[in-house]
């Protein structure tokens, strides 16, 4: 009988032990490259900065551009079957085309700047609003968390 509590209390304890290691992991994956410089592509970065060889800013690398142009998906918030490459009207109902959900996470990932008139209006740098010719500003994140 003593064999057996002593078995199912180091159990307990393991399996406890076990449940709080694994509440406290990291984030340990190693996240893609984002940013290169122009002119020195071996200068690399997760965020915008400047290079250290030249001092130009480091824009997203062309592997992450590339996929960001293929990938842009664009649907109607009526008809979610509509999903079309560019930016328009919904062939069904007329609606202006919104960024799909899936593509709005995606977005939310690089610092965007976006239209205050026409949040589906997203880009990576500032500039003027295609729709309305209004100063797109930086994206506001709804749920930021005091860190």
């Amino acid at each position: 009988m003593k064999k057996i509590i002593i078995l199912l209390v180091s159990v307990t304890a393991s399996f406890a032990t076990f449940a709080q290691e694994k509440a406290g992991k990291k984030d340990t994956i190693t996240h893609a490259i984002l940013y290169a410089c122009p002119m020195h592509p071996d200068v690399t970065s997760d965020k915008p900065g400047k290079c250290a060889k030249c001092g130009m800013d480091l824009t997203l690398s062309p592997k992450e551009r590339m996929k960001k142009e293929v990938a842009k998906n664009y649907t109607c918030p009526v008809h979610a079957d509509v999903l079309v490459k560019k930016p328009g009207k919904c062939p069904k109902c007329g609606k202006d085309l919104i960024l799909s959900p899936k593509e709005r996470m995606k977005m939310e990932v690089v610092k965007n700047y976006t239209c205050p008139m026409h949040p589906d209006v997203v880009s990576d740098k500032p500039g003027k609003c295609p729709k309305c010719g209004m100063d797109m500003g930086e994206k506001k994140e709804k749920n930021q968390k005091n860190r």
